[in-house]
């Protein structure tokens, strides 16, 4: 893997971390062919239940600034988008045969998706093409989890490494060379746990842009990242019960939302503007919530894929998308 590279410094500069975070607030805020997917409706508002083709396994989603969600199967990496007024949608994607876990849609129509042992790759969110795959780490064992897209950077958290992965992007968005990978090493606060067990998982932002914010599962710990040396803080959460099963992040404003996947839950907290202390607000959950993992949002409301961890997985097994408020 490449070492880090002085061009490298200018991708992260608060300005540059402020707006991706102003613009991803706003967006899920504001607003292909396939299986038809039905859904439970609630008056003329978009579906609450989305579901999914048997199987699917999802885990990640991502919402743009239009009416679609993608996700990603942790069984073959297939890409599915459905649609968030009818519910209905299809494959746009077809997988690797290796597991997709956390993706981001870019303004671009690209998908940076994660792929657990297999590193990192972005397809065409239109066309399902595969525009690049990059290979994040040399050390085994490695498990890409999840990602942020800054405007110069996509960044992805690795489970069982004590690491995370920058893609610089060029000024117009062009991807990066395949050696083009930078590795920062955690440190500071973070303590790794050994083995094949989920440190590191859902990543974002603080509100101000000047830092990243990790939530290490294991251990329920909320991590603030200085993104060029990669020293970390634990953000000062108050008496908020650990962050246990902590997965996807979602940043709106000051306002974050930490899925704890097998908690069946999702914590909200209102941050400090720097990200080093939060304030717990509120707890949300749904009986319909089966080990949800990821959030996205869209006009006010959440969407959580349901994951099902602790459901054997089969061809026939169910799986669907839970939208509950904001």
């Amino acid at each position: 893997m490449a070492p880090e590279h002085r061009s490298f410094a200018p991708h992260l500069t608060r300005r540059r971390l402020l707006a991706a975070g102003a613009a991803t607030a706003g967006a899920v805020l504001a607003g292909s062919a396939g299986t038809s997917a039905a859904a439970a409706v609630t008056g003329k508002t978009q579906p609450t239940v989305i579901h999914l083709p048997n199987g699917f396994r999802p885990e990640g989603i991502t919402i743009g600034g239009g009416p679609y969600a993608y996700l990603g199967s942790l069984g073959d990496g297939s890409i599915y988008r459905a649609d968030l007024r009818t519910g209905e949608g299809g494959i746009i994607s077809a997988g690797p045969g290796t597991p997709s876990v956390g993706l981001k849609l870019d303004h671009r129509g690209r998908l940076f998706v994660a792929g657990r042992g297999q590193g990192a790759r972005v397809v065409n969110a239109r066309t399902g093409e595969v525009l690049a795959s990059y290979v994040l780490a040399t050390a085994t064992p490695t498990f890409a989890n999840d990602v942020f897209l800054t405007p110069r950077t996509a960044w992805f958290t690795d489970s069982f490494q004590p690491a995370l992965y920058a893609l610089p992007l060029g000024r117009h968005g062009e991807l990066p060379d395949a050696d083009d990978v930078v590795r920062i090493t955690l440190s500071g606060d973070w303590s790794q746990v050994a083995g094949e067990v989920v440190n590191a998982n859902g990543i974002t932002a603080t509100p101000d842009g000047s830092a990243l914010l990790v939530v290490q599962s294991g251990v329920g710990g909320l991590h603030r990242v200085n993104p060029r040396t990669g020293v970390t803080r634990l953000v000062d959460l108050g008496d908020a019960a650990p962050l246990t099963n902590g997965d996807g992040l979602l940043l709106s404003g000051r306002t974050l939302y930490v899925v704890q996947n097998r908690q069946n839950a999702i914590d909200v907290f209102r941050l400090a503007a720097d990200g080093r202390s939060g304030v717990f607000q509120r707890r949300i959950t749904d009986p319909l919530f089966d080990v949800p993992t990821t959030v996205a949002a869209y006009k006010g409301r959440l969407y959580l894929p349901n994951a099902r961890f602790t459901t054997t997985p089969t061809p026939q097994t169910t799986y669907d998308v839970i939208s509950v408020p904001a």
